[in-house]
C-alpha cells in the first residue's frame, strides 16, 4: 500500500516538472520593453554595434527605464505631401526623467556604414541630437524601411544616421498597437509607458 502511495507521488512530481518550461535562450543579448500591451522582445548586436549595445546595457542595467514612456509616433498621414515618409515609435527618458537624460553621456556613433544594419521593419535604433555622439537613452523602432535614417540619408543634417543595434524579435504586434495610438503633431496623447526595461539574459 506505501509503494502504491509513494508510486503515486512519484508520478505526480515528474508531471509536474515536465510541465515546467525552462526560459528561453538566446544567442545574443536580449531585452524585454515592458508595457501595458505586453512585452516587445529586442534582440541587440554586440558584435556588430559594441559601443552602442555596451552603452544602453549600461543605462538598462541602472534601472533608468523604470517608467518612462514611449512619446513620439511619425505616421504617414502626418507628414508633409512632399517629405518622405517615415514611420516609427520612440521613447525613452524625455518625459519623464529629462534631468536625468540630460545629465547623462553621449554614446560614440556606430553608423550604419560600420554596423551594416540598416533601418529596416523592427530595428531598434539610437536616437540623437545635431552632434553625433549624443545620442544614450532615447530610442525608436522603425515600422517600416527607413533608410533616410541610413549612413548618408537625410534624416540627420550630417548625413551620418542613426545607430542601429538590435530588432524586434517578438512582440511587434505591440509595437504596431503602440504606433496606432492617439497622437499630436508627431507626440503620443497620452504617452504609452514604459514600466521597465529588464535584460532577459
Amino acid at each position: 500500500m506505501v509503494s502504491k502511495i509513494l508510486n503515486a507521488v512519484l508520478i505526480l512530481w515528474l508531471l509536474s516538472i515536465s510541465g515546467c518550461k525552462e526560459p528561453k535562450k538566446y544567442d545574443h543579448p536580449t531585452i524585454a520593453i515592458q508595457t501595458y500591451f505586453g512585452d516587445i522582445i529586442v534582440e541587440l548586436y554586440p558584435e556588430k554595434a559594441p559601443k552602442t549595445v555596451a552603452g544602453f546595457l549600461a543605462f538598462v542595467d541602472s534601472g533608468y527605464f523604470k517608467n518612462t514612456s514611449f512619446y513620439r509616433v511619425l505616421k504617414k498621414e502626418d507628414q508633409s505631401i512632399n517629405a518622405n515618409k517615415t514611420q516609427l515609435i520612440q521613447g525613452g527618458l524625455w518625459q519623464a526623467k529629462i534631468k536625468l537624460l540630460q545629465s547623462l553621456p553621449g554614446i560614440p556613433l556606430e553608423t550604419t556604414k560600420e554596423t551594416g544594419i540598416l533601418h529596416t521593419e523592427g530595428v531598434f535604433s539610437l536616437a540623437r541630437g545635431v552632434e553625433a555622439n549624443s545620442g544614450n537613452t532615447e530610442f525608436f523602432i522603425c515600422m517600416d524601411d527607413e533608410p533616410d535614417y541610413d549612413y548618408g540619408g537625410a534624416a540627420s543634417p550630417d548625413k551620418k544616421g542613426y545607430a542601429t543595434f538590435g530588432k524586434v524579435i517578438g512582440g511587434m504586434k505591440f509595437v504596431k498597437q503602440i504606433h496606432s495610438q492617439p497622437d499630436y503633431e508627431t507626440t503620443l496623447r497620452p504617452p504609452i509607458k514604459i514600466l521597465n526595461i529588464k535584460r532577459l539574459n
